[in-house]
């Protein structure tokens, strides 16, 4: 029972955390969606430029420079209009930020769930519970040896991101043609699959 009831509950998380994410990436608010993903290019770009350290320093100094000046500026408005309106960020400052015991503990669980999720997959496929999918992974993983001397980990991750906020709105526009596409693709690769499993004793057979 208890479970099934844990299950439920991180695919809520999932559902919700899926649903949020696909706004974001499908630009339904457009707003939202640009200060997202302008927000990443230019910690992405800054990182290229800059080390992690100087980065979250500069990030911090400009958010401390904003603040401190609209304080001084809000301070002498008032001191010269005689008002008495409070400290400009008092809103924010009795904005309840902490984490309750109920968020913390559905936040493990979720990382839990995907981490023991992650460690079983590569278990099965280290271990070579099923010989083609542990041959695909091993191709995998030769490809990305070739990625890795072309690009180094910042570029690769611009390119995801990049990637991440372009290609599902192309993918929307140009659905037919894509599925089609792919189709011949999964086709081939399929049946290249086929001939491995059948020269391979023992090879566990995938019914598409």
């Amino acid at each position: 029972m208890q479970a099934t009831a844990d299950s439920t509950k991180m695919d809520c998380v999932w559902s919700n955390w899926k649903s949020q994410a696909i706004d974001l990436l499908y630009w339904r608010d457009i707003k939202q969606t640009g200060i997202v993903f302008g927000s990443f290019l230019l910690l992405l770009f800054s990182l290229t430029q800059f080390s992690v350290v100087s980065v979250v320093a500069y990030l911090a100094l400009a958010a401390l420079s904003a603040t401190i000046s609209f304080r001084i500026y809000k301070s002498v408005l008032q001191a010269v209009q005689k008002t008495d309106e409070g400290h400009p960020f008092k809103a924010y400052l009795e904005l309840e930020i902490t984490l309750s015991q109920e968020q913390i503990q559905k936040y493990t669980d979720c990382l839990q769930f995907y981490v023991n999720s992650t460690l079983k997959e590569l278990r099965r496929l280290f271990l070579v519970q099923d010989l083609v999918d542990s041959l695909k992974f091993a191709v995998l993983m030769w490809l990305l040896t070739y990625v890795g001397a072309l690009f180094n980990g910042l570029t690769l991750l611009l390119m995801a991101v990049v990637s991440m906020f372009t290609l599902p709105v192309v993918y929307v526009k140009h659905q037919a043609q894509i599925d089609q596409y792919l189709g011949l693709v999964r086709t081939h690769i399929n049946a290249v699959v086929a001939k491995i499993q059948a020269k391979i004793p023992g090879a566990k057979r995938h019914t598409e």
